[in-house]
């Protein structure tokens, strides 16, 4: 059974620094596309950040600001959010699936698994 288990959420102020972690089990993809989604109240699901085949795609909003990583073993999955602002207040999704996911990445229409998420609350 796979299972995402998101960590790190908080609340901290604008401009201040939060690191998400995700840790993956019982997938068994070769070369999985996993990432960071986010879900504001009131609002959509919107892409933030995926990494997969050597590469990593961004959200404009969050470009040079969030980094996405993973482990060598493509087990966890870690977003450091700096200069955080209100606008990134949201909940934060873990999400897997195949390679192929991370091609038209930002919807995650083709991630099949996700995490429970983990709230990032920033205050101004």
């Amino acid at each position: 059974q796979v299972q995402l288990v998101e960590s790190g959420g908080g609340s901290v102020q604008a401009g201040g620094f939060l690191r998400l972690s995700c840790a993956a089990s019982g997938y068994t993809y070769s070369g999985p596309c996993m990432g960071w989604f986010r879900q504001a109240p009131g609002k959509e699901r919107e892409g933030v950040a995926v990494i997969g085949g050597g590469s990593t795609y961004y959200a404009d909003s969050v470009k040079d600001r969030f980094t996405i990583s993973q482990d060598n073993a493509k087990i966890t999955v870690y977003l450091e959010m700096n200069s955080l602002n209100p606008e990134d207040t949201a909940m934060y999704y873990c999400a897997a699936g195949p390679a192929h996911a991370c091609w038209g990445w930002y919807s995650g229409y083709d991630m099949e698994y996700w995490g429970k998420g983990t709230l990032v609350t920033i205050s101004s």
